[in-house]
């Protein structure tokens, strides 16, 4: 028995040690950038990469041009391209690294849009994993920090340069975030209904109003901010809520015929469905628009004439 015990074992590690040493085998070599290479050369070897969609080639190539010619006349345009391709390879904290330094090394270029632009792109998928990336998740349920650093990224690219050919696109992205922030607001405020936390559902409720206007997430915050006050039995702001609610939205789910308030009827609905409890409310019908979290198409940054 023994010996068996030692045979098994022994062929278990042989087993293991060929399993490593066949996935060791089965690895690609890194190849290596000649030296010889010009600048230009490099440069060249790497814009074809980025127009092949070659992204990991282009940034070992744009690195090697980069640390080879500091100087070089093609340095500072290497270091925007790297944003993008960064960017492009799915490696958006890479890009607002590069994004970052390029902007600390030419503050005052005149592509320095383009760099704050990727910023606000990149921070929005920093967050995102694969599944979210693929998968039609619902984003206003996630934790809202990078969207919010998103926004203030291209709000801070339309204070500097609000010329920019980029700036109509920040703007629309803007508003899909604020709308996105709203979203989160009204999902706590739920969750804080649901569990009876009515002053702090009707606190979420008054900051969408009071900060977030003209997002669809105001008529059923000032929903909330009824409920709650009625559950809390504070009649007379309860009846303020819904004077606004009936002025600003009088054909409201919310409200009846009669113009009555009928309740916030979303707070009982639970998705009963394995896919929506396993995924912690990310994934099934939860009676909220699923949206597809695809990360943006960036457009190539402008060449310098050299």
């Amino acid at each position: 028995m023994t010996i068996l015990k030692t045979t098994y074992s022994r062929l278990t590690g042989l087993f293991l040690a060929a399993v490593v040493l066949a996935g060791c085998s089965s690895t690609p070599e890194k190849k290596t950038i000649p030296e010889s290479l010009t600048e230009a050369e490099l440069y060249q070897t790497a814009n074809q990469s980025l127009n092949n969609q070659s992204y990991t080639k282009a940034i070992d190539y744009l690195r090697a041009l980069e640390s080879r010619y500091p100087f070089g006349s093609f340095a500072e345009q290497a270091q925007l391209d790297l944003v993008y391709a960064y960017f492009m390879n799915v490696e958006p904290e890479a890009a607002r690294a590069a994004a970052d330094r390029f902007l600390r090394l030419h503050p005052q270029h005149p592509n320095a849009d383009y760099a704050y632009y990727i910023k606000g792109l990149a921070s929005n998928t920093a967050a995102m994993g694969l599944i979210e990336r693929y998968l039609p998740l619902d984003n206003t349920k996630r934790d809202p920090g990078q969207a919010r650093q998103s926004f203030n990224e291209f709000r801070e690219l339309l204070t500097r340069y609000p010329d920019s050919k980029y700036a109509p696109d920040a703007r629309q992205r803007m508003v899909a975030l604020r709308n996105r922030l709203a979203d989160y607001e009204i999902h706590a405020a739920n969750y804080y209904m649901k569990r009876k936390a009515y002053v702090a559902a009707v606190n979420r409720g008054k900051y969408v109003v009071e900060n977030m206007q003209k997002t669809p997430a105001v008529e059923p915050a000032l929903g909330i901010i009824v409920e709650g006050y009625q559950r809390l039995g504070l009649t007379e702001p309860a009846n303020e809520a819904l004077d606004v609610l009936k002025l600003n939205f009088p054909n409201s789910k919310l409200l009846n015929d009669q113009g009555e308030f009928i309740g916030y009827q979303s707070f009982g609905d639970v998705d009963p469905s394995l896919l929506y409890t396993v995924s912690f409310g990310l994934l099934g019908d939860s009676g909220v628009e699923k949206q597809k979290a695809q990360t943006p198409v960036a457009p190539k940054p402008p060449e310098d004439e050299q």
